[in-house]
């Protein structure tokens, strides 16, 4: 069964950036405490020297509201 309302571009594109930035803070917070995993490694340019991890949780909570905000566009419309 197809859906009757398609998303709609911006509604798209803030759900993948919700998975660009947590899925990169994610892989950048278990890079920094186990050494490995590097995936999305573009992410690491964003966050100063000295605030890696702070900028990673940062990546999170963001995705997750610009996730939010999409979603709810999406029930909006």
């Amino acid at each position: 069964m197809t859906s009757t309302n398609p998303k709609s571009p911006l509604a798209a594109l803030s759900g993948l950036l919700c998975f660009v930035l947590v899925v990169g803070g994610v892989s950048g917070l278990l890079h920094e405490w186990f050494g490995w995993i590097r995936f999305m490694g573009f992410l690491r340019f964003l966050a100063p020297d000295g605030y890696e991890i702070y900028s990673y949780v940062v990546m999170i909570v963001l995705g997750l509201a610009i996730g939010a905000a999409g979603d709810a566009l999406t029930r909006r419309e």
